[in-house]
């Protein structure tokens, strides 16, 4: 019966990590923006930067668990690229051989500690106005409430785990004695008990108890070590499960990188355990592989049995001895394979990314748009180049709100409110979105600006400016329309065919608006915008049809009011989209900023 509470507590504590994983990634992406991406930018811009900042991090929170599912709350973000989350993710590798270290020293910190006053200061974040501050208080409380979880996750499964302690030891001493079999079974041994106890620190104070009661000999400890490496990373794709396609690809970068060094170190196995040997003998002058915990914990036994105070003192000192020797040796494997592995594979970190993504595949629909694609960092030597670098973000910035506007289109004709929610929150990600990609086009142009300018350049600036604000407006309102179905929703309405027959045809015409926006984007030497007039005039005798059948329909009673205003009112931001998307284009060429 305690089992059966110990299971269902441990299941409680994951749904608790899960939740605190969701509120700490939500959070996040509310109060990303200029700060936060450029301090994310300024610490993963080289290679070496990645491994430092995964290291610091790691080292600080004493979990390599923590830093990598911070990093995957990044990627969710869109705060880090794919390929520079594997290079922080390579240094949380290197930053948690610390823990090993203070381990081996019998001590070691809980940050769980720091989880509740954590809560007590998101919670007050949260009691305050601001909408940032909130954000931030949201952040705090997820980190607070996912740590809680790992933590009440260890404590249970060591719970378990206490109660057939014996059977685990009896276990371990049965497999040790079948060569490099063993090997490969204490490496599985190590990797099904850090997914156990979700805390690969755990695992290895066990390895060491295991080593230092004689049970298993050094190199059976250095093989359950390198299951830990590879069980480690279960936690970051139990994290990932709830985010995005590119927070779950980080994770599985994570399992490869790490697979990959445990498959090279297991091919040579029996050289680096005698380089490991060699080097402890150099330092203490005691060769680990040549310790026998059981030997001497018998002689020990004996002089105890013999009741000699002097042989007692000697088996002691010995005893001890032995255990530093097996604990020092364990903890610099894990600190020479982690930092071995992370500088062998860091020049690797692009085919360990199109492996990721070959693995984890995209789901139909969903839209990777949570970064800037072309600015990556500050200004570039001239203001040409520079301009040119946020002409291209300009248009993907026009493909995306092109992406949006499909969102809308399925709001529109979705009569299931339950499957309307779910558009509703694309379309809600969307104003997101655009939001801050507004802000870091104009934060970039801002900098851009700081320098000296040709007057043509200046015009371009202007025009950028004036584009990327017609650009957020266009997913402002798209998050309009969805409140106002919402709303309709709400009170138990729905549009009938005819109405929803209607308000297709002026998508259409907006659809229209916006190829030739992009078109216009595109074009570098545009001087007619033809196009695009054409397409806005179409927007407006389309809506001035529109409300002339409407007023017919409303005195006809051929629906309600009520229902005609929700009518009306998705029909006039419709018409909006429009009015954004020739000002785009007058821009274009109005301000001579051409492209």
């Amino acid at each position: 019966m305690l089992t059966v509470l110990y299971v269902l507590s441990l299941l409680g504590a994951l749904s608790m990590f899960l939740y605190g994983m969701t509120l700490m990634s939500e959070g996040l992406q509310k109060s990303a923006g200029d700060r936060l991406r450029s301090f994310m930018a300024a610490m993963t811009s080289t290679p070496l930067k990645r491994i430092f900042t995964g290291t610091a991090i790691t080292a600080l929170v004493q979990s390599s668990s923590a830093t990598t599912i911070m990093v995957v709350s990044f990627v969710n973000a869109g705060l880090l690229t794919l390929g520079n989350a594997i290079g922080v993710i390579m240094g949380a590798n290197i930053g948690t051989t610390l823990t090993a270290w203070i381990t081996s020293l019998g001590f070691s910190v809980d940050i769980a500690l720091f989880a509740v006053p954590m809560m007590a200061i998101g919670f007050m974040l949260m009691s305050m106005k601001k909408p940032s501050t909130k954000n931030i208080g949201q952040f705090f409380i997820g980190f607070a409430i996912m740590y809680v979880g790992l933590t009440f996750m260890k404590d249970y499964s060591n719970m378990i785990m206490e109660q057939y302690q014996p059977q685990m030891m009896s276990f371990f001493a049965s497999i040790n004695n079948f060569g490099f079999g063993s090997v490969l079974l204490f490496v599985l041994a190590g990797a099904l008990l850090t997914i156990v106890l979700q805390a690969s620190s755990a695992t290895m104070a066990i390895t060491m108890l295991l080593a230092a009661t004689g049970l298993i000999d050094f190199r059976l400890a250095v093989a359950m070590v390198l299951g830990e490496n590879i069980g480690t990373t279960i936690t970051a794709n139990i994290a990932a499960s709830v985010a995005n396609t590119s927070a779950k690809r980080a994770a599985m970068a994570h399992t490869i990188f790490n697979l990959i060094g445990v498959t090279w170190v297991l091919l040579l196995f029996y050289p680096i355990t005698e380089f490991i040997g060699y080097i402890m003998d150099s330092i203490v002058g005691v060769n680990p592989l040549d310790v026998r915990m059981a030997d001497a914990g018998k002689a020990l036994a004996a002089a105890q049995a013999a009741g000699d105070t002097e042989a007692i003192k000697q088996a002691e000192t010995a005893l001890g001895e032995s255990k530093d020797v097996m604990l020092y040796g364990i903890a610099a494997l894990h600190t020479l394979f982690n930092v071995t592995n992370t500088f062998l594979l860091i020049w690797f970190v692009p085919w360990i990314e199109k492996m990721a993504c070959w693995l984890v595949k995209g789901k139909e629909g969903e839209e990777e748009v949570f970064r800037l694609r072309y600015i990556q960092g500050g200004p570039m030597a001239t203001a040409e180049l520079s301009l040119n670098e946020a002409n291209q973000e300009i248009i993907h910035f026009g493909e995306i709100c092109y992406k949006g506007f499909g969102y809308i289109r399925q709001a529109i004709n979705e009569t299931n409110p339950e499957k309307f929610d779910e558009i509703n929150k694309s379309l809600i990600k969307y104003e997101e979105i655009t939001d801050r990609i507004e802000f870091e086009i104009a934060s970039y142009l801002n900098e851009v600006s700081k320098n000296e300018l040709s007057d043509e350049a200046t015009d371009k600036v202007k025009a950028m400016y004036k584009i990327i604000g017609e650009m957020e407006s266009l997913g402002d309102s798209g998050e309009a329309i969805g409140r106002i179905i919402k709303r309709r929703n709400v009170h138990g309405k729905s549009f009938d065919d005819d109405i929803i027959l209607r308000l297709n045809k002026m998508a259409d015409m907006v659809d229209a608006a916006y190829v030739a926006m992009i078109d216009n984007l595109k074009n570098p030497e545009l001087n007619d915008i033809t196009n695009a007039v054409n397409a806005e005039y179409n927007i407006n005798e389309c809506r001035n049809n529109l409300r002339e059948e409407h007023i017919i329909n409303i005195e006809n009673h051929s629906y309600n009011y009520q229902m005609g205003v929700y009518y009306m009112d998705v029909l006039s931001e419709l018409e909006k989209l429009g009015d954004f998307m020739i000002n785009i284009s007058q821009a274009l060429v109005n301000d001579k900023g051409d492209f």
